[in-house]
């Protein structure tokens, strides 16, 4: 069953993209115009929220605790507000993921796939599998061609997240956001520096590069 997934977004141009995305990669989208009208169509059939914070009437953060009590989903707000106090404010209230408008179509949907993926506990999250590359996520482990991989806290967390996301570009928004959880130590050069590192470690094993440079977007695995 397509999992259903609510829209409340007063830009009835942004609303109109954010349906067709979703209904073109297997969702059922449900749009509502403003926070009162979110809370209104809002039920048990709603699987995830995408929220914008300049609504009319009651604004995103004044509803997020609403939502969440009337059915507790993850919540990802999108929203042009740069500020990371914001940020964590937000999640405070409640959200479980922030987009930065204008956001890329790929990261969207890996971001809403992992929010739904946690949401539902699926069972394959303890081990991924790509090529001849195995990560165990309960021990936190990596082998190579059998080998053992000795990877930081990091280059664990990096390779994670592209493994999650086979089939999809993470952008480097996504990566610092999730990998480095909104630390400032993370940048480009960071993010460059751990990802030599992990192409590095991996073709000890293999001749193989299994890590794609997309430019000036983010990184996938090579397909």
């Amino acid at each position: 069953m397509n999992k259903t997934i609510l829209i409340i977004e007063d830009d009835t141009e942004i609303n109109d993209v954010l349906r067709i995305l979703l209904t073109q990669n297997g969702y059922h989208a449900v749009c509502a115009f403003s926070g009162t009208e979110g809370i209104l169509v809002h039920n048990e059939q709603v699987d995830l929220i995408l929220l914008d914070l300049m609504l009319p009437g009651k604004n995103g953060q004044d509803i997020i605790s609403e939502l969440k009590s009337k059915n507790s989903v993850p919540v990802i707000v999108i929203s042009a507000i740069h500020d990371v106090n914001i940020k964590v404010d937000l999640f405070s209230l409640g959200a479980d993921d922030y987009v930065t408008k204008p956001f890329h179509n790929e990261e969207l949907l890996a971001r809403i796939a992992a929010r739904l993926r946690n949401q539902t506990g699926t069972p394959n999250t303890n081990e991924l599998v790509y090529k001849n590359i195995t990560l165990n996520n309960s021990n936190y482990t990596v082998t190579c061609c059998g080998k053992s991989v000795e990877l930081s806290r990091h280059e664990f967390a990096l390779l994670k997240l592209l493994m999650e996301n086979p089939n999809r570009t993470c952008t480097k928004s996504m990566i610092y956001d999730i990998v480095w959880d909104y630390e400032n130590s993370a940048d480009d050069n960071t993010l460059n520096v751990h990802i030599s590192k992990l192409r590095k470690k991996l073709k000890q094993y293999s001749q193989e590069d299994y890590i794609e440079t997309v430019w000036g977007i983010g990184y996938r695995l090579k397909k």
